[in-house]
This record gives C-alpha cells, structure tokens and sequence, in this order.
C-alpha cells in the first residue's frame, strides 16, 4: 500500500526556463485533482478519504476572537504506534519517527481517523490554475516567473518544484500574533522565549500580478518580549525570491546597545537567532531560503503516518509545561493520520557545505505544508528530525502549523516553536504597510 507511486528520480539542473505544464494538464486541476494539484480520489481501501472541499467553516465550538477550537474533539484514536509494534507500521513511518519510537521510551503515535480538511480562499485556487500554465524555475531553479498568490506549480515534474510549492504556498496576507519557542535541554529544563511577531505577504496578495510581484516574498519582523534578559532583541526580514539573485535583507536590534545592525548574511545553516543554537535559518518554517546548495530529487508519493489537525496540541486548555516533556513533546497530545505525502530528497552538492548532508521532506498533497523532515549528517547517520504540526485555520481558510519541532539526536535536546495555547489567536485581520518594516521604523520601536 505505501510503496512510491511514483519514482522521477532525476536530479535538477537547471540554465534556462524550464517548460510550465501544457494545458491540457492543467484542466485537470479542479476535476481529477483538486485546485492545488492533489489526487481528489481516495484511496483504494478506503483509509484515505476523497478530498471534498476541505474545512471552510468553523465548528459550533469555535468563538471568534479565542483559539481554534478541535472540530474532531469527540473521535478517539484508532491506534497507537509504539516500539512494540513499530515493525507492523514501518512502511508508513519516516524513519525520524522509526529512531524515536526505538529509542525513546514512552514515545508513540496517536493514530485517529483521516480527514482531508485543507482549503484555501477561492481566488487562491483561481490564481493555482492561472499559475499552472506559466509558471515556470529560473536561474537554475534559484527563481520563479510566471506566478503570483497561487501555488505555482501544481502538477511538479520534480523535486525543486515541490518545495517551491511549500515556500510559496498561502499563509494569510498580513498577520500578527505571539508564540513562545523553547530550547528543551536534555534534563528537560527549559526557558520559554516569547516574541511578538507580524508578517505582510507579498506574493499572495489577491490582486498580486507576476508582473508586479518583483523579488519579494514577505516582510517580517519580530520583538522578543520575555524573558528580561532578552526583551528588546528584534529582527527584521524582507524575505526575497531569488536569493541568488539578490540575498535576503535582515536587520538585528540589539536592546542592551540600542542599535540597529545589518546582519551581512542570514542563510543556510546560519543560526537563527534567539534559538540557543539549535535551529538552522533555512530550518524555519520547515525549510526556507535559497535551494542552490543541494541536489533536488523527488522520489515520489507515499501513504504515511503524519502530523494532522493538530488540534489537540493548539488547545487552549493546555499550559506550555503540559506540552513540554523530557526529551520529547508529550505525546498524549499528538494527533498522526494517514495522508499522501510527496517525498523529497536533497543531497548536498559536491564542495557546498551545510550542517546537514542530507534531506529528506514529506510534504502535505493537499496544502504542499512540509510535514516532516529527516536530517542527515555527512557521514550519512540521522541526527536531527523535523516535525510540523498543522491544522486548518478555519476562519480564513489555512492551513499552517501551530507547532514546529526539532529532535537533536545526538544531544538528546529538542526545540519547539510556535506555542501559542495561552496567547491570543492569529489576527489574519491585521493591516499594515511595508514601510512599517523599515530598519527606521525597527529602530524607533526599539527605542520607545
């Protein structure tokens, strides 16, 4: 049941524009596929249902203005993968959570029926079939042209297109919101960080044109507000398209020197700041940045065991310490479901270096939402695993992460981002301008 279903296997490498699906292919969109490019069918036993529209409507339980409620509250899981039985499931599981299941005790994965709930904004879809004909990898693939709001490559015929799907998939067009991070220590002692963040979108503006849209993505910035001794410390970010082209801009606020400094590179395996070191910059969000330093193959799609409506972890009735264990995040609280996910590996190009040789994603066939990642070293061990946890932000609609979590195997740490449970919800509502994330706009905030 979960062998590839398809193996492309060939490398990318790319001088020139490479072709955009022919029409013909893209009437498929919104008939065999749904409008973002999954297979709307189910699967043959049944265990993966049909895509019919995702969840575009919150529950009765929801309350605008207080966190999103579980529209699956009542279900109860249909198993559990533990080490005991871990040898029965291996075929769904990545091999991230083979290593956990064997050598962590206690851990295991909460099993709960499959509902395919993703959806987007109607012109999201639209601006996905637009997309689908013309978009097209650039610059040996470090680029895209042809593309604007929607995803723009719905039908991949490789790799890079794939994880150009994640980097440029919707999120909102401005938001603002708070979430803690933790660097859990391997005795389980750890320092919530809180920051205050807002984002406005550049590429998924409805009226967004890929005429318009230049070399930008997004703007972001964040202040950490807690704890004391880091409060103050801000970043800022204009997130570019082709980074190859032109590098990210960023900018650091420093609270204890009251100035703003122009970071010269914030990329690949830099470390993102306010991490204790644990967090790679391109590991943010999942995988973001510049692909150029890796060989893109995709090798398929699989039926897994993933991370799902993660409700149950973005519930407000939990503390951050109730989510937080030794080791590991608790997995009473954890939801997996069975979903098609395409499968991608980087392999680190000859003479390029980065913390990790190796990559393997498993992205989400319904959002293009990286699930998870296996990380390898250069000696080819697995020494770091990536988990993002998502649900459906029904009131827009999205689909996002609530919960990012990265497992250090080698030191036993783990770092988890995006706790929001005790914050107020995303405003997807928020307006603001670009020149509200100026490094002078940055400055004078620091200085209030």
């Amino acid at each position: 049941m979960n062998r590839m279903i398809v193996t492309l296997g060939a490398s990318l490498v790319m001088n020139a524009a490479v072709a955009a699906v022919p029409e013909e292919q893209a009437q498929r969109l919104g008939t065999v596929l749904t409008p973002l490019g999954a297979e709307q069918a189910g699967n043959a036993k049944g265990t993966i249902p049909p895509w019919s529209g995702g969840l575009t409507a919150p529950p009765a339980s929801y309350v605008k203005g207080k966190q999103h409620t579980d529209p699956f509250a009542g279900e109860t899981p249909l198993y559990e993968v533990s080490a005991g039985n871990a040898a029965t499931y291996s075929e769904l599981l990545s091999q991230g959570h083979q290593h956990l299941l064997a050598n962590y005790p206690g851990y295991k994965l909460r099993v709960f029926p499959s509902h395919r709930t993703a959806s987007s904004p109607d012109y999201i879809y639209q601006r996905t079939r637009e997309n689908a004909p013309r978009a097209e990898l650039i610059s040996r693939g470090n680029g895209v042209i042809g593309a604007a709001a929607g995803v723009p490559f719905p039908i991949p015929a490789d790799g890079l297109e794939v994880i150009w799907n994640h980097i440029l998939r919707y999120r909102g067009n401005s938001i603002k919101f708070s979430t803690h991070q933790a660097a859990v220590q391997r005795g389980g002692r750890y320092t919530l960080v809180r920051q205050a963040k807002e984002i406005l979108f550049e590429y998924g503006q409805p009226e967004m044109t890929p005429e318009e849209l230049g070399n930008k993505i997004f703007y972001y910035k964040y202040a950490v507000t807690a704890p004391a001794k880091l409060a103050g410390n801000a970043l800022l970010v204009h997130e570019t398209l082709d980074q190859i082209l032109s590098l990210r801009s960023a900018w650091r606020y420093s609270a204890g020197q009251r100035r703003v400094r122009r970071l010269p590179v914030l990329a690949y395996d830099d470390i993102s700041p306010d991490t204790d070191g644990m967090l790679t910059t391109d590991s943010v969000d999942m995988y973001n940045g510049a692909p150029n330093l890796y060989e893109w193959n995709l090798l398929g799609k699989r039926e897994m065991l993933v991370p799902y409506n993660a409700y149950p972890l973005h519930s407000d009735q939990l503390e951050y310490e109730d989510i937080l264990q030794q080791k590991m995040v608790n997995p009473e609280h954890g939801r997996y479901e069975l979903h098609r996910v395409w499968v991608v590996e980087a392999n680190l190009r000859a003479g390029m270096k980065h913390r990790y040789a190796k990559r393997r994603f498993y992205i989400d066939e319904d959002s293009w939402q990286i699930l998870m990642v296996d990380l390898y070293n250069e000696d080819g061990e697995l020494q770091y695993f990536q988990e993002g946890h998502p649900i459906n932000y029904y009131d827009v609609p999205l689909v996002a992460t609530t919960l990012e979590v990265l497992y250090n195997f080698e030191s036993g740490r783990y770092f988890a981002d995006g706790l929001d449970n005790q914050e107020a919800p995303y405003n997807f509502e928020f307006n603001t301008r670009k020149r509200n994330f100026s490094s002078s706009a940055m400055r004078r905030a620091g200085r209030k």
